[in-house]
């Protein structure tokens, strides 16, 4: 676990920073890879992932802000220089708003678009995790006595009896520190289940139409994803049991599922429609 790598002068450079510049660029090489095979401009990958990458970043800290504004506001600077704090929904929020506005100046489709995108999506997460695990930013899960369970002794959040969590009988998170105590490397399965994803979604990318089905398809496996690894995470439970991320997961999947099953309904009948025309 390296969570610093080097300082330079003032700035502090984290290996989180690194995995997820590390994540943008393997996704601007898949959309790249993805506009030439449909004959795009594959400078339209670059724009598109310049943006997404700012508005991602600047989403998943408004969004990682406002759930815990008591405690940045107790540390204004720490809304800035914080090395921790990015939340993945606040980014998906934010990166899809910029590439919104990126297909709408270079007039390609926002589904054509998100199609491009949805891979990238996925293989940028999965990497982008491998910093969550490096860094040590909290996203580890429940203690564990699994032969692959994790310490984070270097953790950029600490570690002790405020990070090291446990749920008791009533759902709350309550503290299950001791010394030697080991957990679940959430990190890790959300990166391998991501890469999943990742693989999935490549490979249905060239025979997957109408437009937008690619990223109805990400909504549903992406949710799933975080909504079962969510389980063994420590974040709070608000409703039945289930997390804030749950919640969202759940909706990522209705939404999908809707889609798809519109997308699918809308086939069905422009396929009748010639046979109904002919009957005429």
């Amino acid at each position: 676990m390296i969570p610093v790598l080097f300082h330079l002068g003032p700035l502090t450079v984290y290996s989180f920073g690194l995995m997820m510049a590390l994540g943008f660029l393997a996704g601007d090489y898949a959309i790249r890879l993805e506009c030439k095979r449909r004959g795009l401009d594959p400078e339209y990958s670059s724009s598109m992932v310049i943006v997404a990458a700012i508005a991602g970043i600047v989403g998943s800290r408004i969004y990682a802000i406002l759930d815990d504004l008591p405690g940045y506001l107790a540390d204004p600077m720490s809304m800035i220089f914080s090395g921790a704090g990015f939340v993945f929904y606040g980014g998906l929020i934010g990166g899809l708003a910029g590439v919104f506005l990126v297909s709408r100046w270079y007039r390609v489709p926002f589904t054509v678009t998100m199609d491009l995108a949805a891979p990238a999506l996925a293989i940028g997460q999965s990497i982008g995790r491998i910093g969550c695990l490096l860094s040590g930013d909290g996203d580890w899960g429940l203690p564990s006595t699994l032969p692959w369970a994790m310490s984070f002794p270097r953790a950029i959040i600490g570690w002790n009896s405020a990070t090291v969590l446990k749920l008791d009988d009533h759902y709350r998170l309550v503290s299950g520190f001791f010394p030697g105590v080991r957990v679940h490397p959430a990190p890790i399965y959300e990166s391998l289940l991501y890469l999943g994803v990742f693989m999935i979604l490549w490979s249905m990318r060239k025979t997957s139409n109408p437009p937008g089905r690619l990223l109805y398809w990400y909504f549903v496996l992406a949710g799933a994803v975080r909504f079962v690894v969510e389980f063994i995470r420590i974040n709070p439970r608000v409703f039945y049991g289930l997390s804030e991320a749950q919640l969202i997961a759940i909706a990522m999947m209705v939404l999908g599922g809707i889609a798809l099953w519109l997308t699918a309904e809308k086939e069905k009948r422009d396929a009748l429609q010639p046979k109904e025309a002919l009957r005429a």
